[in-house]
């Protein structure tokens, strides 16, 4: 195929998803290719030749030989494992690839062990462990890293979820069986309703960055934080119904045919293979729910920002702003 040429109306703008994000299908397909797992197969030489390659190419550099659907392979390789403002490698187990093979393997292993107290204590640790390098992964480059407002995320986030795990585990006894294989899910949802708000709770008090169409900036706003934020908590606690939902239920039948007491050590392999085949649609899918660039009526910002954007000449109706993941 023909090289793509370095400067002309038909370049391709990569800093850009590839598909119209004003859709839902569009979203997914993006999500889709940045959760692909197997991204985490690429060596550090096809990391390393992607990252020239959409460096090269932001630049403006003419690369020989190189087709419109190399260009896009080397951007979602890329995007699979550097940090977008930073251009840092991320950790392995930070990255969105590696969201579905680490989440099925705790949330899998955490609804086979929900019944010891040890079990439930270690194994969410794990998984509020494992939320908060990928929350430190992914953070914004624009800021600096605030240590203790992780390490207070981190700690009441893991708190949250061992009072709610271990409080309705006491409850759910005297429950049908299935009850307390969902009290896995009812820790993990409530973990994301403590660690996510605390998470950014700077932009809480601060604001979000709000923009123009053009990018243009306009302000900070506390309500679009607000807004974005309560869109995220609520695409993790959708990504988290398939995989903790749907499997005990299926487990619980099989527990009462007494299938899992014939064959015991088949309990948390199939409820990881379970956690993965749900979690490789629900992920992209949950992600998909918002538009990653929100926007939010200007009639609905705070007062004073309101006033400011409003005397503006031709002043915008509509603002955008990054909602986060």
């Amino acid at each position: 195929m023909g090289s793509l040429p370095p400067n002309s109306s038909k370049r391709i703008n990569i800093d850009e998803p590839r598909w119209n994000q004003d859709t839902y299908w569009g979203r997914a397909k993006h999500f889709f290719v940045t959760t692909n797992p197997l991204n985490l197969l690429c060596s550090s030489a096809e990391l390393d030749k992607a990252k020239d390659i959409v460096i090269r190419y932001k630049k403006g550099d003419e690369i020989p030989g190189l087709s419109e659907e190399e260009l896009w392979r080397a951007k979602n390789i890329y995007d699979s494992a550097f940090h977008p403002d930073t251009g840092e490698k991320m950790v392995l187990v930070g990255r969105m690839s590696a969201q579905v093979p680490c989440n099925m393997t705790i949330t899998g292993l955490m609804m086979t062990f929900y019944k010891s107290t040890s079990a439930v204590v270690f194994w969410q640790w794990v998984n509020q462990s494992f939320n908060a390098i990928v929350n430190y992964s992914n953070r914004s480059g624009d800021t600096a890293v605030d240590v203790q407002q992780l390490g207070t995320s981190y700690v009441c986030a893991t708190g949250g979820a061992l009072v709610t795990a271990l409080g309705l585990n006491a409850v759910s006894k005297r429950m049908p069986s299935v009850v307390g294989r969902l009290v896995p899910f009812a820790a993990v949802a409530a973990a994301n309703c403590v660690n996510i708000p605390l998470m950014r709770r700077q932009e809480l008090q601060n604001g979000i960055q709000v923009n123009s169409a053009d990018g243009k900036r306009l302000g900070a706003s506390t309500v679009a934080a607000k807004e974005g934020i309560a869109q995220v908590v609520f695409s993790r606690v959708i990504m988290a119904v398939p995989s903790m939902v749907f499997p005990p239920f299926l487990m619980d039948r099989l527990e009462k045919r007494g299938v899992l007491a014939r064959y015991p050590l088949m309990s948390a392999p199939l409820q990881v293979l379970l956690c993965g085949l749900c979690l490789t649609f629900a992920t992209p899918m949950a992600c998909a729910l918002f538009p990653q660039k929100s926007s939010i009526s200007v009639s609905r910002l705070e007062p004073e920002l309101r006033e400011r954007i409003q005397k503006l000449p031709d002043a915008p109706t509509v603002v955008y702003y990054n909602k986060g993941l």
